[in-house]
């Protein structure tokens, strides 16, 4: 069979990954841009370079989170808390946008902020792609904006460079408004490519394979920088001996400053006991 038939010579390369994420996850759609299109710019919609430049656009953008912890819990939350809540609601997402073409087919689309807009309160992204990574044996090598790479290695190293390339020029848009240093931004960089790919690995029934293959993707080593520690992935024993996935996270999300009770599953705050407490009650 001939490479043409495998593969239109049209065709996105990432189209199938993101009508399959999709499928599983309801509350994120991403559409393609067409050839000329504009991104959207009605109301609701924030573009990525708009996010990356800062001002009034993450003001704005930032406006939505303020107003929902004060609906949400009756008080207002920290200047920098609520900076922190925007850059999770809009980089989670993002994320996905490279970790799931390279989870599913082995693909990685470079995503610039020029190339992305968002609008969160419909869970819509647009985005456009020019060029991707493949590997030697994908159809898709043959097709314009390809750029075909040795070996799964060096495509695990495209994955971090493009999501570093999207989400450092927002990083620094968001930068001013949060009281964390370089190192602690780029720990909720970690984050979001773990727990975002974790959480969209088991909708798939593939949870273990994600987590396989995150903890290559970022095995806290030197050679990762400028992401912040590893995948973080550990096994708890569950009250009748059943295994519990769990990871640390390499960043806090503040969250316990509205609900000190309250943790995140995977914040360094919460014990093992109540970890285990947490993650076995849907099985008892």
């Amino acid at each position: 069979m001939s490479v043409s038939a495998l593969l239109p010579a049209q065709a996105s390369p990432v189209a199938d990954a993101y009508a399959r994420l999709a499928e599983v996850f309801p509350g994120l759609a991403v559409r393609e841009l067409a050839h000329g299109e504009e991104p959207p710019r009605e109301s609701g919609w924030v573009g990525a370079w708009e996010l990356a430049a800062g001002g009034a656009a993450v003001d704005g953008f930032l406006a939505w989170d303020d107003a929902q912890v004060l609906r949400d819990y009756g008080q207002r939350a920290r200047p920098d808390v609520v900076a922190s809540f925007g850059l999770h609601r809009y980089a989670w997402p993002a994320c996905l946008l490279v970790t799931v073409p390279w989870f599913l087919h082995r693909r990685v689309p470079r995503m610039p902020v020029a190339d992305v807009a968002f609008q969160r309160a419909l869970g819509r992204m647009t985005v456009r792609v020019r060029e991707f990574a493949c590997l030697p044996d994908d159809p898709a090598a043959v097709l314009p904006g390809a750029r075909v790479v040795p070996d799964e290695e060096a495509l695990r190293a495209e994955v971090r460079a493009a999501v570093a390339d999207h989400l450092g020029a927002v990083l620094e848009g968001f930068a001013p408004r949060m009281r964390r240093g370089r190192r602690a931004l780029w720990g909720m960089a970690t984050d979001e490519i773990v727990e975002g790919l974790w959480y969209v690995g088991h909708l798939l029934g593939e949870e273990r394979r994600a987590m396989a293959e995150l903890a290559l993707l970022l095995p806290g080593s030197a050679a990762t920088k400028p992401y912040v520690g590893s995948a973080g992935f550990r096994e708890l024993s569950g009250p009748s001996g059943e295994t519990l996935p769990t990871r640390d996270r390499a960043s806090c999300c503040f969250f316990y400053t509205l609900r000190p009770e309250d943790t995140c599953v995977t914040c360094p705050r919460t014990c093992d006991e109540e970890r285990v407490r947490r993650l076995a009650a849907p099985v008892a």
